[in-house]
């Protein structure tokens, strides 16, 4: 092959893996002459006070709140979408300020919008009595709330929460080693416990003879 053939094909293949840029540019440069308004995303949507991934769909971003996981964050976005038809797969960044302020009530309220009970995180609440889905700091403020209950009326689960030690019923010999306190002895324990005697013994060796008895001079 000539210098001249190779010229060519590489000019052609160039020419070719150039187009599709060529036709962006152009496809740029046409937005830019019309006026035409780019797509607008937000990186970031608050909700729930807490900033939520805008480039990724609703019913993912959702799961960054505490609270919301997998199946949790799809049934809300499925009830969004059913209330204001906006698809749960859709961007979240493209969501406007009124439609994130309608995600979040959705978010914050989901048996008000038929989102169904068993994929709720609080069932039968022990002062309401009632199913509810709670998120963030009510989450937070819930769980403490109860642990400080079961520690108030003695109960042996209270008990286990109080000294450190696991709740369910596992086994303490193998695992749960750092928790509560101390089982066993240990060497560093032994030695400690030999030194003491040892210090203790020390002055007892060296009292002074008893009284009317002359002390024995040493040569």
């Amino acid at each position: 092959m000539s210098e001249h053939q190779q010229k060519h094909k590489w000019n052609k293949g160039h020419e070719e893996h150039g187009a599709p840029k060529q036709k962006m540019d152009d496809r740029a440069g046409h937005r830019e002459h019309t006026g035409e308004p780019a797509e607008d995303i937000r990186l970031i949507v608050r909700i729930a006070g807490i900033d939520l991934n805008g480039q990724i769909p609703i019913e993912r971003a959702l799961t960054k709140i505490k609270g919301i996981g997998i199946r949790a964050a799809k049934n809300i976005a499925i009830a969004f979408e059913k209330t204001h038809g906006i698809p749960a797969t859709q961007t979240t960044g493209k969501l406007s300020e009124e439609d994130s302020k309608k995600l979040e009530e959705v978010v914050l309220n989901p048996a008000k919008f038929k989102v169904p009970a068993w994929s709720f995180n609080r069932k039968k609440d022990f002062v309401t009595g009632t199913d509810a889905h709670l998120v963030m700091s009510d989450l937070d403020f819930s769980l403490r709330t109860d642990l400080q209950r079961l520690k108030e009326i003695k109960s042996y689960r209270g008990f286990r929460h109080t000294w450190g030690l696991p709740v369910r019923g596992q086994r303490t010999k193998s695992t749960h080693r750092g928790k509560g306190g101390v089982v066993g002895v240990t060497k560093k324990d032994v030695a400690a416990a030999a030194g003491a005697a040892k210090a203790a013994a020390a002055p007892a060796a060296g009292k002074a003879p008893a009284a009317g008895k002359p002390a024995e001079k040493k040569k």
